[in-house]
């Protein structure tokens, strides 16, 4: 999440340069105050580009979404065709002592799900972090934008920035909690498949 929101940052720096540059003709009165026109034209460049930009994040969590539930599907099935297999052996082949088998693949199974779901699940957190931080930059600069509406010929300086915005650390906790019942699933599914196991093999 760090390395995106590092860019998106590298990205709204740029955007804020081209402003000072799209407006730099226009200051009047030693850089206090800039003429309505070039301020409408430059914060209409940033409502545009934070709006590409929550679409663009909105469009890679949903396939983040979509590879999470591909990876849950197979997820459930391996574990229904190894159960089913281990339930359908003969006695003769496979017994209580050759629980280690079944169990071992259970949590290699496991590792390689909680592996594969952390990648996606950090990349879907990462890429909600950069929609917030979008939709609040943009919400921002649209704000500032109708303000232009009822001021005069030239408005301050200051009301033309629109640094970039990040959410509250609270906002955090959400992605906290996403990481808590990823966990507290693996768990109670490793626990389910390997009590299932052993109910099979050895009662």
């Amino acid at each position: 999440m760090d390395h995106h929101q590092h860019h998106e940052q590298q990205q709204q720096r740029m955007v804020e340069m081209r402003m000072g540059m799209a407006m730099g003709e226009a200051y009047v009165g030693g850089g206090e105050v800039v003429a309505r026109e070039a301020a409408a034209q430059a914060l209409g460049a940033v409502v545009q580009l934070h709006f590409d930009k929550t679409l663009e994040k909105k469009r890679a969590a949903d396939a983040q979404k979509q590879e999470l539930w591909r990876l849950f599907l197979a997820f459930f099935l391996f574990l229904a065709i190894l159960l089913s297999a281990v339930a359908q052996s003969p006695p003769s082949r496979l017994q209580c002592r050759h629980l280690w088998a079944p169990a071992g693949l259970l949590s290699l199974a496991h590792l390689a799900f909680y592996a594969a779901v952390a990648h996606h699940l950090r990349c879907l957190n990462g890429f909600r972090y950069q929609r917030r931080c979008h939709k609040l930059t943009l919400a921002l600069a649209a704000d500032r934008l109708r303000m232009l509406k009822s001021g005069g010929d030239v408005v301050a300086a200051a009301d033309v920035e629109v640094p970039y915005q990040e959410p509250p650390e609270s906002y955090l906790a959400k992605f906290k909690r996403s990481w808590a019942i990823h966990f507290a699933f693996l768990i109670t599914t490793f626990a389910f498949s390997v009590a299932a196991a052993v109910a099979i093999l050895c009662f």
